[in-house]
Parts: C-alpha cells; sequence; structure tokens
C-alpha cells in the first residue's frame, strides 16, 4: 500500500516538474533567440504549440528508449483527442463561444487532419519505423514553414495599420511567459539564462523518466494496460499546458491562440512526438489502438470542424458540451468495453 501511494506521489511530484521544466526551458529559449535576433515571428509561432507540447513529446522519447512504447504512443494519441474534445469542450462550454479566423482555422486544421490520417496510414502497415519518421519530420518543418510564411504576409498586409492583432496576442503570451521585464527591453542574455536552458532541459528528461516509470509501475499493479495509462493518465496530465493556456485565452478572447495552440499541438504531437521516437527505435502499433484510437482522434478532428461550421464559423457552449460529452464517451468505451 505504502509502495503505491509512493508511485501515485512520484507520478504527481514529476508531472509538476515536467510542465514547470517545460516553462522554464521555453522561456530561456525564447529569450536566447530575441537576444539573438530571431524574429518575433518565428518565436511567436513555435513557442506555444510547441512549448505547450514539451512534456508529452519528452514523456513520449523517455518511454519509447525506455521500451515501453505503448505508453509513448497512447500519451500522444490520447493527448490529440483529449486536447481537441476536452480542453476546447471545456473552454467553449465556460467562455460560452470560441471565435475562429477563417484562414488560420482551415490551414491548421486541415494540417491536424492530414496528420492524423498519415499517422494512421503508416499505423495499417505494422510498426512505425524510420522512413514513416522522416517523412513525418518533413511535413512538420513543411508545416512550420508555412505558418511563417502566412505571419510574415500577415504582418506585412497590416504594417500600415501599426502593430497587428495576431503579433500582439503573441508578444503579449510572449510576455506573459517571460515575465513581467519588457520584451523589448531584452537585449543581453544573462549566464542564467543559459543556466536555465540546461535545468529546464534536465528536468524535462528526470521528470519524464519519472512519470514513464511511475505510470509504468503503477499499471502493473493495477493490471491496466501501458496504452490505456498513456491514453488517459498521462494524456491528460501532460496537457495541463494546454488546458491552461488554451482556457486562459478563451476567457480573455483570443480565439486564435485558443484553436491554433490546441491545433498546433495536435499536430506537433503526432509529427514530432512519434516521428522523433520512431527515428531512435520502431514504434510498434497496437490492434485497438489501429482500429479504435487512431479512427477516433480523426473523427473528432472532423467533428469539431462539423461544430464550427453548424455554430457559422464559432464553436458554441453547445459545441463544447457536445464535445465533452464525446469524450466521456470514447473514454468508457476504450476502457471499460476494449481495454
Amino acid at each position: 500500500m505504502l509502495f503505491i501511494v509512493a508511485l501515485i506521489g512520484i507520478l504527481v511530484v514529476s508531472l509538476i516538474i515536467v510542465i514547470k521544466s517545460a516553462d522554464v526551458f521555453v522561456d530561456s529559449i525564447v529569450e536566447i533567440g530575441g537576444a539573438m535576433g530571431i524574429s518575433q515571428i518565428i518565436l511567436g509561432v513555435t513557442a506555444s504549440a510547441v512549448g505547450t507540447s514539451l512534456p508529452e513529446f519528452g514523456s513520449a522519447v523517455i518511454a519509447s528508449l525506455t521500451g515501453a512504447t505503448d505508453l509513448g504512443v497512447g500519451t500522444v494519441i490520447g493527448s490529440n483527442i483529449w486536447n481537441i474534445a476536452g480542453i476546447l469542450g471545456i473552454s467553449a462550454t465556460v467562455a460560452g463561444v470560441i471565435g475562429t479566423s477563417k484562414t488560420g482555422l482551415t490551414r491548421d486544421w486541415l494540417m491536424t487532419l492530414i496528420t492524423g490520417l498519415v499517422l494512421l496510414f503508416f499505423m495499417i502497415f505494422g510498426d512505425i519505423s524510420w522512413p514513416a519518421a522522416i517523412i513525418m519530420i518533413i511535413a512538420y518543418c513543411i508545416y512550420l514553414w508555412l505558418l511563417i510564411r502566412a505571419h510574415k504576409k500577415y504582418s506585412a498586409e497590416n504594417h500600415s495599420e501599426g502593430e497587428t492583432q495576431e503579433n500582439q496576442v503573441n508578444k503579449d503570451h510572449l510576455e506573459d511567459n517571460l515575465g513581467e521585464e519588457s520584451y523589448e527591453s531584452r537585449k543581453s542574455v544573462s549566464k542564467k539564462t543559459y543556466a536555465y536552458v540546461v535545468m529546464g532541459l534536465v528536468g524535462l528528461i528526470v521528470g519524464c523518466r519519472l512519470l514513464v516509470y511511475s505510470a509504468d509501475e503503477l499499471g502493473t499493479i493495477f493490471g491496466i494496460s501501458n496504452m490505456v495509462m498513456g491514453l488517459f493518465v498521462l494524456a491528460v496530465g501532460t496537457s495541463i499546458p494546454e488546458l491552461v493556456v488554451t482556457l486562459s485565452s478563451a476567457m480573455k478572447g483570443l480565439h486564435d491562440l485558443s484553436l491554433g495552440t490546441v491545433l498546433g499541438s495536435n499536430t506537433f504531437n503526432i509529427l514530432i512526438g512519434i516521428g522523433v521516437p520512431a527515428l531512435l527505435m520502431n514504434v510498434p502499433v497496437d490492434r485497438i489502438s489501429l482500429t479504435f484510437d487512431a479512427p477516433a482522434m480523426i473523427f473528432i478532428t472532423v467533428l469539431l470542424m462539423a461544430l464550427i461550421k453548424m455554430g457559422k464559423g464559432k464553436l458554441n457552449r453547445w459545441g463544447g458540451i457536445i464535445l465533452m460529452i464525446t469524450y466521456m464517451s470514447y473514454a468508457v468505451i476504450r476502457i471499460f468495453v476494449l481495454a
């Protein structure tokens, strides 16, 4: 009994370590990038989605390296389902409505859908190996390039009107992450910042290792498969950063950031979260994951767009409720029927 309590404590503490380490790591990298003259556009595009996805990515990599590959794959797929059905569902229900930008929504949603279909395609052929991993990583680089180009075009078109709203959102988000000190005033980087990068990276590695160990042990004790532990316990736990950013953005009316964070995170989770581990070793495909989890992820992605269309370009409260009910239905079927 004491061992179980200790494992639960390790699980909770390691989650806190992973999330805080990811925050410190991204904040420090952004500060260094700004001091080196890297475009605010590039920093704004990458900081939110990539930063909030680091816990899932770290867990997937560590799980693969320690032989618990199912745990890593489950974390990625489960996180993507939770991000849309859980996080956007909760945010829309609480905020009342989440507006959308047609251009950005179409681009990010299509990329999320295509990414899910690509993953499902590779899963059909069995283990996901290095050729598939290379395609996934290249696809993410292309997506990142499209994002940067779109931001540059938007900035150029609205330059005469002063600072654009989207850049302001990115800048505000970065300022929130970096602290109260003015974003423009950060011209030099102290040694402390480089130390924070190292500390954040070490914290991620140690925290993810403890996270995977405790989840693996708890699953063994309670007879829960690694895939189910990844799909729900780790997926929801490591998605706390997305929940915080998305919910706060929705409450503040920063709708593009709400949807952009979730969709960008989902794309990163699959293409990098599975792509990088697949470079290191073959990622095995669980049969239920192929026949139920991955199709459920794609269905929920399509459902999101359908609800936005029904809401005339907005995800309203009823849409949010439908998403939450869909997630609960998925969880019940997966845990009590198919597990």
